[in-house]
């Protein structure tokens, strides 16, 4: 393999770490429905200079999703899909305009009562999941990962409400999370991210993440829905109690 594969900001042997652990993040999510793409933040930010890290694992999220959405396409729920556009652009919009530093303990306390809430408290007013809540969720949210990158988790809990079968819920929430991370390119470019330096180690992650995907839902179909459901909220769950453990240091 070429070392222009990886940019100057990381060795070989840490660019050869984070493609395996691309495959194996996109299997777990593709098997779990949600945690894979936290979990590779937390890898990438162990390495990659911090300026890079939302924008390039906004656009690997990109991909890794749209590739789980394509090979899922016949499991997504458009309708809700068509509700959730409209608010990623609102959203995205406002974040990219107001560009704020958001304090991290705010966003990780409130992200992480809110999963733990839909994974285990009573569900919401069928009326939460019509087309306004859709908006108003996705709208919130799309403005919290530009800053953040670490509202899957949320997104997945809130799909999770509507949908029962495992395959629906993963192929809409991939496409939910393809369109959220879209705007990232657009708006990390016009701040003065330079992509092209970090291109062709992208492109080798979602390659990457493409093969992890479909051999996680090859696994998928092994399962039950009740064992999906059963697995999907204790990973959302270690999820949303890694983000009060990190809320609870910054306080300290």
């Amino acid at each position: 393999m070429h070392l222009s594969l990886f940019p100057e900001a990381l060795s070989p042997t840490i660019g050869l770490f984070l493609l395996a652990a691309s495959a194996l993040t996109s299997m777990l999510t593709a098997v779990l429905g949600a945690g894979g793409g936290v979990l590779l933040l937390v890898l990438m930010a162990s390495w990659m200079p911090p300026a890079a890290i939302i924008p390039v694992h906004g656009m690997i999220q990109l991909g890794s999703n749209s590739g789980r959405a394509v090979l899922t396409r016949t499991h997504i729920d458009w309708k809700v899909i068509a509700a959730f556009a409209p608010g990623v652009v609102v959203g995205a919009s406002l974040g990219a305009w107001l560009l704020i530093d958001l304090p991290a303990q705010l966003w990780q306390l409130s992200i992480a009562l809110f999963v733990l809430y839909l994974c285990w408290g009573p569900k919401l007013p069928k009326t939460s999941f019509g087309p306004l809540g859709i908006f108003i969720a996705a709208g919130v949210t799309s403005f919290i990962s530009l800053f953040v990158g670490a509202t899957g988790p949320l997104v997945a809990a809130f799909v999770k409400q509507i949908h029962e079968d495992r395959f629906r819920t993963v192929s809409t929430f991939a496409t939910a999370m393809t369109l959220q991370h879209a705007p990232k390119a657009l708006i990390f470019g016009f701040a003065g991210f330079v992509f092209s330096e970090w291109l062709l180690f992208i492109l080798a992650m979602i390659a990457c993440g493409f093969a992890g995907t479909w051999l996680g839902l090859r696994i998928l179909k092994s399962i039950t829905n009740r064992w999906f459901s059963l697995a999907f909220n204790i990973v959302l769950t270690l999820l949303a109690l890694r983000l009060l453990w990190q809320a609870a240091m910054l306080v300290n």
